[in-house]
C-alpha cells in the first residue's frame, strides 16, 4: 500500500505524465495521491500535469515546507474520499 507518490516529471525511459497515466489505469491507484516535482513551473505546465491526473505540484528546488503542507493536504483529502 501507498500513501502518496513524488512524481518526478522529466525521468529517462518514462516521464512523469506517461507514468502518471499508467498508475492510474490501475483501479486501486485511482485515488492515489501523486505530486508533481518540477522545475516546470509556469501555469500551463501545472494545468497540464494537473489534466494527466496528477493532483498537485511542487517546483524545485524543493521548499520543505511547502512539499510537506502539500503531503500532508493530499493525504487528508485521500482520507476524506475514503469515508
Amino acid at each position: 500500500k501507498y500513501d502518496i507518490v513524488l512524481m518526478d516529471i522529466q525521468m529517462p525511459v518514462m516521464d512523469g505524465t506517461d507514468a502518471t497515466k499508467t498508475i492510474r489505469q490501475r483501479e486501486e491507484f485511482n485515488s492515489l495521491p501523486i505530486i508533481a516535482m518540477t522545475a516546470n513551473v509556469l501555469e500551463n505546465d501545472v494545468e497540464t500535469y494537473l489534466n494527466y491526473g496528477i493532483d498537485d505540484h511542487v517546483s524545485k528546488p524543493i521548499n520543505t515546507s511547502d512539499l510537506i503542507d502539500k503531503i500532508l493536504k493530499n493525504i487528508a483529502s485521500k482520507t476524506d474520499k475514503k469515508q
